[in-house]
Parts: C-alpha cells; sequence; structure tokens
C-alpha cells in the first residue's frame, strides 16, 4: 500500500501491525468497531481503549493527513478545469473563490472588510425596520432622519412589487 510506506517515523510508525491496521481500517470507515476489533484479534473494549491513546490518536490523524494527500491534487486539477471551462459564470466563479481560498488569498466567509459592511448594512436595516414599526405604532419620537431613508427606499421598490406586498398582507 503506498500510503503505508509514504508515513515515517511518527506516530503511525510506532505502532505495532494490529493498531496499525485498525488506524487504516477505522480511517476506511466500512467496518463497525466490533468488526475491526474481531479482525485484529482484539476485544472492542481494548480497541475501544487505543482510540483514546494519545500516540494512536496521533497516529490517526497522520494516516489522515498522508492518505487524503494524494486526492488533494486531483481535486485542485478538477477545480482549475472548472474555472476554465464550466458553462456557468457561478461556477466558475465559485471554482476560482475556492481556489483562492485554499491558496490563502480570502477565506470561505470573505473578508473582514465585507463581513463589517455586512454587519453595518443589517443594523441599517434594523433600524429602518425599527423605525417602520414605531411609526405604524405611533409610538417613540420619529427620526427625520429615518422617515427621509425610509421614503427614499419605498421609492426604489417598483410600482407592482409594492401593490403585490399590500395584497399579500391583506390575504
Amino acid at each position: 500500500m503506498t500510503v503505508y510506506k509514504s508515513l515515517q517515523n511518527g506516530a503511525f510508525q510506532s505502532l505495532d501491525e494490529r493498531r496499525k491496521k485498525a488506524v487504516i481500517m477505522l480511517f476506511e470507515d466500512e467496518l463497525t468497531d466490533e468488526e475491526i476489533a474481531k479482525t485484529v484479534n482484539r476485544s472492542r473494549q481494548t480497541l475501544a481503549n487505543w482510540k483514546k491513546n494519545q500516540t494512536f490518536i496521533k497516529a490517526q490523524q497522520e494516516y489522515r493527513h498522508i492518505a487524503l494527500d494524494g486526492y488533494v491534487p486531483d481535486a485542485v486539477k478538477q477545480l482549475h478545469q472548472l474555472s476554465l471551462n464550466a458553462k456557468s459564470e457561478m461556477v466558475r466563479l465559485q471554482a476560482n473563490t475556492t481556489i483562492l481560498t485554499m491558496a490563502g488569498f480570502g477565506s470561505a466567509d470573505g473578508n473582514d472588510e465585507l463581513r463589517e459592511a455586512q454587519i453595518r448594512k443589517a443594523n441599517a436595516d434594523a433600524r429602518i425596520v425599527e423605525h417602520k414599526a414605531n411609526e405604524l405604532e405611533g409610538v417613540g419620537h420619529v427620526n427625520p432622519l429615518l422617515k427621509a431613508l425610509t421614503k427614499g427606499a419605498q421609492q426604489l421598490v417598483p410600482k407592482e412589487e409594492e401593490d403585490d406586498a399590500n395584497t399579500d398582507r391583506e390575504d
């Protein structure tokens, strides 16, 4: 097995053959713990004890890392092909975003400036909604700036959408 031979002098290599086999079978995730224990001629409780052992845990991490390393280049190649050849612009954008994120040039959630802008927008939206609610209920002081923002926002909504919204409220 190529993966097995590529593991160097780490925690995995320090395990006896039964534990190594158990690590591999746990990674492959095809058998129950009971079946793995039986395969390595140990009890289910012994396997449970191994799984709590720090060396065994580190060996599992090493094995997982090495085993998955073989898949990463193919996945990146496929992402690159999608970024170049996908018919959908959205698929191309997502592939490029994923590649940049993997390369450390971004995060899955965007950058800090974008996140801060999203928070500012959400806060502004919340203030507008609160203002509308207060205005409808006739509660509190009416802030002229919020009133102007509300009126400006209403002007951006096409008339038919406004009529549809009013119809939905009446139903």
